[in-house]
């Protein structure tokens, strides 16, 4: 296989046992390791409410690790556009471009938020003819959550199977997840009604990107004259399936990034539908995708298994609708009792987790590559212990120079 480059994705997790503290202090040492590694690209996701995640601001955390990094590439993977301007993005990743130029990737993401009216306002600002009457009042609480809920799962397409599947080179591609209940949970309820102002409502995402776009470009104008807030970014767009993630990025000739490890059973739909849209840009002439992966690498399969024990619980925690819990250790998953309805919440993840000694990851992280023809690959790894966490990633690191040496 030709050179294909790995990158990490860090959650920032925290460790039941640890505080805070000690999982930004892990996520700047584990930064560094990853460069020593060669892995090329270093990116943050952004999650709220979730006791075991600290990753709620990718931007917050760049500009912690840019500065005890040199050459890594940092991004977002990604910016979620459901509660955030363009501007605001645009200025706050221009700030760190400033002190870290040429190094930096913008990953946009989609997420709930409230939908727009109907009938509301254009873009900035400018009433249509059909603008809601005074006294109209956005969606709020139950019906904020419902109304985001059926917007965000309109939106993901692609195929709907109901049993596992296959790729052609026997990729496992699981039955679909509904998302339905845990879109509807009363947590995703609090979460956007903290991270949106009253009355505030989630443009159309690709009237977003574009404007993002244009601010990067300097390219924005309204009517009172020309915003300026350029970059140099790299811009990516994130998607869990080939819905309208996947058509944003191929229609505007940006890079992708597609999800084995969130949403495994639309990655192959994600992809497909991302090249299917897919029209050449100024900044890239042709198809760019990475996929990621859950990885834990240990030195033989077995000993890889132990440290992997408490992801079936981590990922129940946030089926469930409580959010991600502190990272549980071996023991502590060795002595719960599951149910089967337990087990079924989260067989796709654990049974698309990709867990064993070097070699035996770098076999199905390259049946991954080849089933998706992703350009690269990005490795997110939760361990309870830091150490084992790092040396995951080495290891894999090891075992991949090797085959492309």
């Amino acid at each position: 296989m030709t050179d294909l480059p790995l990158a990490v994705l860090d959650l920032v997790p925290v460790s039941a046992g640890d505080t805070p503290n000690d999982a930004l202090r892990n996520t700047v040492d584990l930064a560094r390791r990853a460069e020593e590694f060669g892995y090329r690209r270093y990116w943050f996701a952004e999650h709220h409410l979730n006791p075991g995640l600290l990753g709620v601001s990718p931007a917050v955390a760049i500009a912690l690790v840019a500065g005890a990094t040199s050459t890594i590439r940092l991004g977002s993977a990604g910016v979620q556009s459901g509660h955030r301007t363009p501007l605001s993005v645009v200025e706050e990743f221009g700030l760190i471009d400033a002190l870290h130029p040429g190094r930096l990737d913008l990953g946009i993401g989609r997420s709930p938020g409230r939908p727009a009216p109907t009938n509301g306002e254009a873009r900035n600002g400018a009433p249509t003819a059909g603008a809601p009457t005074a006294g109209t009042a956005p969606a709020s609480g139950p019906a904020l959550v419902s109304a985001a809920a059926a917007a965000y799962q309109a939106s993901l397409g692609g195929a709907d199977h109901s049993t596992d599947q296959r790729a052609a080179n026997g990729l496992l591609i699981p039955r679909r997840f509904d998302f339905s209940t845990l879109l509807g949970s009363p947590r995703l309820g609090v979460t956007l009604s903290l991270l949106q102002q009253p009355g505030a409502y989630t443009p159309e995402y690709a009237d977003q990107v574009d404007d993002v776009l244009a601010l990067l470009r300097d390219t924005y104008h309204t009517a009172d004259g020309q915003a300026r807030a350029g970059a140099a970014l790299e811009v990516w767009i994130l998607g869990a399936s080939g819905g309208s993630s996947a058509s944003v990025a191929g229609s505007r000739g940006l890079r992708f990034a597609a999800s084995y490890h969130h949403s495994p059973s639309t990655v192959l739909d994600a992809v497909d539908g991302y090249r299917a849209a897919f029209a050449p840009s100024a900044g890239l002439t042709a198809p760019y995708v990475s996929v990621s992966a859950d990885v834990v690498v240990g030195e033989d399969d077995a000993s890889a298994a132990r440290l992997a024990a408490g992801y079936g619980l981590w990922v129940r925690s946030i089926r469930g609708g409580a959010g991600a819990i502190p990272f549980p250790a071996p023991e502590e998953a060795a002595a719960h009792t599951w149910s089967d309805a337990d087990r079924e919440l989260v067989a796709d993840r654990v049974a698309t987790q990709l867990v064993g000694s070097p070699s035996t990851v770098a076999d199905r992280l390259e049946q991954l590559a080849a089933a998706t023809g992703a350009d690269e690959l990005a490795v997110t790894t939760i361990t309870h212990r830091h150490a084992d966490r790092v040396r995951s990633y080495e290891l894999l690191a090891t075992e991949w120079a090797r085959r492309r040496g």
